[in-house]
């Protein structure tokens, strides 16, 4: 298990729980005195270290992260690329049955079902006949696409069951909280009708992740996770544990890369309104598997689940990545993240494990020989874009994210959660924004 262990988790949940300070012993200054001071070794971290650094170059700079060493940068992320195969699982429809992308005729659905989805992919017609395309827009601005495939298109439950996991790489949630207009913005089947012919003001930003960082002349420091970041009379005071004490660097700056929801608990004399901000940017749950299999790489195409846990695997170098992505759909991607966090957080390795290798060998046949398996769990994994139905202030604001990520003396507040609507390029555009708000 790599990612957010238990030993990785434990002081920011003693931290959120109230219970560090009561064991914790007095800071100890280290003496150490740095340029900046980045919390927070993902890609926002790494990112915001980097771009200090080409600034420039003879700076100082300390990366402070909760993790092991090694196990930095977040999650490695899966594009949006379509799968050449589609499993429609048993989870879904009683049986697995493994289906080459666009061969509707050979699904496992009922024969209704199979029509719904040739028609919406083929043939759809205009739902909102008679409305312009800006009141279109608006009526998909208020639907999931689940709900939009069921009450709009009437379309059989199995077509909205098959449709249901399409997002999940790209939004780490699936069509039950998935916008209507995204789905649309997306080119998933049912809207080829509506002839909606240019960008709607109301498709979020989100993607997959992109790129990858190393902490390059900054100096990482892993398993020192931050406790308190506070202004002192000649810098800013920065404590962090060790695994035995509380330390203390001087920064004469800092950037806050952490999930937004922490900070308040780090930078307890931040203004109120500006705290309550921050606890309410979300982040979803994602779970990454890399398994090793004996043959190598594995010979079959990236392939899509319709309802097993894990619904995305591809074939890797060495054999295998899985995607699963927790959240709790059904009840929208905010309280759906959480409520999928705190299942996450409770599943045990060994359930996890029994998964991977149900599924492998679902996939690969059952005499399939797995080496080793490697689950990475981020409780936080990806931020929640701003979207329609859920976040009806989006687009035109005012948005939570302006007041969370506001800069408070020499503390900038970055991570890909104070940028909601930046795509997958969040963590990079709030990096450098943190940076320019410093060095301005």
């Amino acid at each position: 298990m790599r990612g957010d262990t238990a030993q990785a988790v434990a002081v920011p949940h003693a931290l959120r729980d109230g219970r560090f300070w009561r064991h914790a012993g007095p800071p100890e200054p280290t003496g150490e005195s740095y340029d900046l001071v980045v919390v927070g070794g993902g890609r926002s971290g790494l990112g915001a270290a980097e771009e200090w650094l080409r600034g420039d170059p003879k700076a100082r700079v300390l990366v402070l992260d909760n993790r092991d060493p090694g196990d930095h940068g977040g999650p490695a992320g899966f594009d949006a690329r379509p799968a050449v195969g589609v499993m429609c699982d048993r989870e879904s429809f009683g049986a697995d049955t493994l289906v080459p992308a666009g061969r509707l005729e050979d699904l496992p659905l009922a024969a209704r079902a199979v029509a719904d989805l040739r028609r919406l992919r083929d043939d759809p017609p205009d739902w909102f006949r008679g409305l312009s395309q800006e009141d279109k827009q608006e009526r998909l601005a208020e639907l999931t696409y689940s709900r939009f495939l069921l009450e709009v298109c009437g379309a059989h439950p199995d077509a909205e069951r098959f449709c249901r996991t399409l997002p999940c790489a790209e939004r780490a949630y699936d069509g039950r909280a998935l916008g209507a207009v995204d789905a649309w913005a997306a080119g998933y089947p049912g809207f080829g009708g509506l002839c909606l012919d240019k960008p709607s003001r109301y498709a979020s930003a989100a993607g997959p992740l992109t790129g990858s960082l190393r902490a390059g002349r900054a100096t990482l420091r892993p398993s020192s996770p931050v406790v308190s970041v506070r202004h002192g009379d000649a810098s800013v005071v920065v404590a962090y544990f060790d695994g035995h004490r509380v330390r203390t660097v001087g920064a004469e700056s800092v950037i806050m890369a952490c999930w937004s929801a922490v900070v308040p608990h780090l930078v307890p004399d931040l203004p109120e309104q500006q705290r309550r901000a921050l606890g309410q940017a979300a982040r979803l749950p994602v779970l990454e598997a890399s398994v090793r299999l004996r043959g190598g790489r594995a010979r079959i195409g990236r392939t899509r689940w319709t309802g097993a846990y894990w619904c995305l695997s591809e074939p890797a170098p060495e054999g295998l990545r899985l995607l699963a992505t927790p959240c709790r759909s059904e009840l929208g991607p905010v309280a759906g993240a959480a409520a999928g966090r705190r299942e996450m957080m409770a599943t045990p390795y060994d359930r996890l494990e029994d998964g991977v290798r149900d599924q492998v060998a679902r996939l690969l046949g059952p005499r399939t020989g797995i080496e080793a398996i490697t689950v990475h769990r981020w409780g936080h994994g990806r931020p929640v874009a701003y979207c329609r139905p859920w976040h009806p202030f989006y687009p035109d604001g005012p948005f939570p994210a302006d007041v969370a990520r506001r800069r408070f003396g020499r503390i900038a507040i970055a991570g890909s959660d104070t940028e909601p609507a930046a795509g997958g390029d969040a963590a990079m555009v709030a990096a450098r924004r943190a940076v320019r708000e410093l060095t301005a």
